[in-house]
């Protein structure tokens, strides 16, 4: 999968309105309501990380889950990273429907 341009991305952003671009990556900090649940998300994150084979960076910090997405073979951004955004977002929506999982 090609490496998406500059003009790509900056278009591609808004369809993952939380997360915010850092570098050759994109990022985002969920927050759930304790421990537990945050593993939860990181479960499941793995299993859809599995089937898409794209693997994101994850950095748990007790109830709170941040996520980091590059396609390293391709040195920057794929449409596969925003794909997989957007799964990781509907799987947080899933677990806490009524929790924030804004940036912080």
């Amino acid at each position: 999968m090609p490496r998406l341009s500059t003009t790509q991305i900056k278009t591609a952003l808004p369809s993952v309105p939380q997360w915010r671009k850092e570098g050759k990556a994109i990022t985002r900090t969920y927050e759930f309501r304790d421990f537990v649940e945050a593993v939860r998300f990181v479960n499941a994150v793995a299993r859809l990380a599995e089937r898409a084979w794209h693997h994101p960076d994850i950095d748990v910090r007790w109830n709170r889950v941040t996520l980091t997405l590059s396609t390293h073979d391709e040195g920057g951004l794929t449409r596969k990273d925003f794909t997989v955004a957007r799964h990781c977002d509907e799987a947080a929506a899933r677990i806490a429907p009524r929790h924030r999982q804004a940036e912080t």
